[in-house]
C-alpha cells in the first residue's frame, strides 16, 4: 500500500497519531484575497544525482549477526536465502529449486538451484548451505527459530534437514540469508556486490547474479551513518533516499521533507492477554464477549494510524491460513450483555502494559475505558519493561496488552500450549494442545488452522487485536514500484524503477 505524503512537515507527531485523524484549519476568509482560478503549476521533482542508502562501516554486514536497521537493508541486497517471504507472507523459492518432505522421518530434502555463484565467482554448494545453517543454529538471531532442527547434511546439490518433530510449515523459516565465510569476509549470492570506487564504499550490480540482471541502478551509494540520529539527518537532507522505520515503535522517527511511503506487513501480533486463572475471567462466555467488544478497526486506524491489520485470530489476515469465515462482527454491547448475565467482578481488574511504547499504552487505556463503560471495571497499570515482564512471569495481572513476533510457520505453541514459554495467562487445555500438534503435522494446513481457530474463538484464552506493519520511506518521486517486505525493503527489485537527476 503506497501513501504519497507531500510536504510532510512532521511524519510522526504523537498527538496526531493518537487521535487518528487531523484536519487543517481552513484559512480565515477576510474578503481581501480572491483565490486564483488558474490550475496550479506543476513542480519538477527534486531528484538526486545518485541513489544511496545509510550504512555503518564499523558494524557487521554478516546477515547472521548484523544489527537491525540500515545494515539489514544493505545486507538484503547482498545475500539470499533458500526461500523468502512474499508481501503476502507466503513462502517463495529462492536459492532452493524444489524440495521434498518425509513425514516419517521429519526430513526435508532441499535441491539447490543450479548456476548460482557467490560474489567471488565460486559456485553455491550444498556444503555452503549446510555451513550457513549450522552457523545460524548457533546464533542469537536464528537459534530459537531453528531449535527443532536435529541435523543438517549435504550431498550432491541437496541439503537434508531433519527435525526433531513434525513441521509442515518449516520452509517458511528458511528465509535465513546464506553467507559463505572466506578470508575473513562473508560472500553472498545477491543482486549487488560490496565495492569501493573513487566516491567511496558502494554497492555495484552483480554481473553474475543468477537472475540474469534487471537491477534498477548499477551503483548504490553507501553513506556513513553510525546511529539512528545520523540516519534521520541524512534522510532529511536527501543524502540517502530510503530508510525503513517502525512508525509505531517505542521511539518513532520524526523528520521533515516530502516522502513516499509503503507498508510492509509483518508477523508481529498485538493482542489482549488474559489470566485465565483469575476468578473474574474464568468464564468462557465473558472472555468471548471481551473479544467481540474490541473495535479492532478503530484501534488500527485511530491509534496505529493504519500501520497494521485488524485480526481476530493469531495468524495474519494476509496469510492463506487465516480463517476469515470464522470472524464475528464487532458488537459494542456484547460485554455489557455478558456482565448483565454473569455479574460484575468484586474488584477492579488490572490491565498491564509497558510504558516504553506510547501507542500500546493508548490502546490499553482505550480498552480499559470501554470495558469499564460496559460494566467490567478495568484500570491500566503502566510499568517499565523489566517490571512489566516480571509481573507477567509472576501472573500478577488480570489482563495485559502484549506484542509478539510470531514465526512465519505460524507455530503458536509458545503462546498457547500448556506450559508454553509465552503462555503468561496460564492456559492449559488438552484440546488446544492436540490442535496445535495437528497444525504442525497437517498436510492440509489451512483446515488444521481453521479447527484450531474455531476452538480459540470458543474459549478465548487470548484476544488477538492486529498485526503490525513497518514502513519503507523514500524521497518523493525517486523510487517507483517497490513491494516491500519486513525483511526486504526492496523486494521485487527487478520490478522497481529508480528516477535520478540527469546532469
Amino acid at each position: 500500500m503506497k501513501k504519497h505524503l507531500t510536504k510532510l512537515f512532521t511524519l510522526l507527531l504523537p498527538v496526531l497519531l493518537l487521535t487518528g485523524c487531523w484536519q487543517e484549519e481552513p484559512p480565515e476568509d477576510t474578503g481581501l484575497i480572491v483565490p486564483s482560478q488558474e490550475p496550479p503549476q506543476e513542480v519538477e521533482p527534486l531528484l538526486p544525482a545518485a541513489f544511496s542508502l545509510p550504512y555503518a562501516p564499523g558494524q557487521s554486514l554478516d546477515p547472521i549477526d548484523c544489527p537491525d536497521g540500515p545494515q539489514q537493508t544493505v545486507a538484503s541486497l547482498l545475500f539470499e536465502g533458500l526461500f523468502h517471504l512474499t508481501p503476502g507472507l507466503e513462502v517463495e523459492n529462492l536459492l532452493c529449486e524444489s524440495y521434498t518432505y518425509d513425514p516419517e522421518r521429519y526430513a526435508y530434502a532441499f535441491t539447490l538451484r543450479e548456476g548460482v555463484l557467490f560474489s567471488d565467482g565460486s559456485p553455491l554448494t550444498a556444503r555452503d548451505v549446510r555451513s550457513a545453517l549450522e552457523r545460524a543454529r548457533q546464533s542469537e538471531r536464528y537459534g530459537a527459530r531453528l531449535a527443532q532442527v536435529a541435523s543438517v547434511s549435504a550431498r550432491d546439490g541437496v541439503v537434508t534437514v531433519t527435525l526433531s518433530g513434525p513441521n509442515t510449515g518449516f520452509p517458511a523459516l528458511l528465509d535465513i540469508p546464506i553467507a559463505k565465510e572466506s578470508g575473513g569476509t562473508v560472500l553472498g549470492t545477491g543482486p549487488y556486490l560490496l565495492s569501493q570506487d573513487e566516491n567511496g564504499t558502494c554497492l555495484t550490480a552483480n554481473p553474475t547474479w543468477w537472475r540474469g540482471g534487471g537491477q534498477p541502478v548499477e551503483r548504490i551509494g553507501l553513506v556513513e551513518a553510525a546511529d539512528r540520529d545520523a540516519v534521520l539527518y541524512h534522510f532529511s537532507s536527501h543524502d540517502v533516499q530510503l530508510m525503513a522505520a517502525d512508525l509505531t515503535g517505542a521511539d518513532p522517527a520524526v523528520f521533515t521533507g516530502s516522502v513516499s511511503q509503503w507498508e510492509a506487513d509483518t508477523t508481529i501480533m498485538q493482542y489482549l492477554g488474559i489470566n485465565t486463572a483469575s476468578p473474574a475471567l474464568g468464564s468462557d462466555a465473558l472472555r468471548r464477549s471481551l473479544g467481540e467488544s474490541i473495535n479492532r478497526d478503530h484501534i488500527v486506524s485511530g491509534f496505529l494510524s493504519g500501520h497494521g491489520r485488524a485480526a481476530q485470530f493469531p495468524v495474519s489476515p494476509l496469510s492463506p491460513l487465516y480463517p476469515e469465515a470464522l470472524e464475528t462482527r464487532f458488537s459494542a454491547d456484547a460485554l455489557s450483555r455478558a456482565v448483565g448475565q454473569l455479574g460484575a467482578p468484586e474488584h477492579i481488574l488490572t490491565l498491564l502494559v509497558n510504558e516504553e511504547n506510547s501507542f500500546k499504552v493508548s490502546v490499553a487505556e482505550d480498552l480499559a475505558s470501554s470495558f469499564t463503560a460496559a460494566g467490567l471495571p478495568v484500570e491500566t497499570r503502566v510499568l517499565p519493561w523489566e517490571e512489566y515482564t516480571a509481573a507477567l512471569a509472576a501472573g500478577d495481572f488480570d489482563l495485559y496488552y502484549g506484542e509478539v513476533r510470531l514465526t512465519a510457520d505460524w507455530d503458536l505453541s509458545p503462546l498457547l500450549s500448556t506450559g508454553g514459554a509465552l503462555n503468561y495467562g496460564g492456559w492449559a487445555d488438552e484440546t488446544t494442545d492436540r490442535l496445535l500438534a495437528a497444525c504442525s503435522a497437517a498436510e492440509d494446513r489451512a483446515a488444521a488452522m481453521e479447527s484450531l481457530c474455531a476452538h480459540l474463538r470458543q474459549y478465548a484464552p487470548i484476544l488477538p487485536v492486529c498485526f503490525k506493519s513497518t514502513s519503507v520511506l523514500t524521497q518523493a518521486d525517486v523510487l517507483e514500484g517497490p513491494t516491500p517486505t519486513a525483511a526486504e525493503p526492496l523486494y521485487n527489485l527487478t520490478g522497481c524503477a529508480v528516477h535520478l537527476r540527469e546532469d
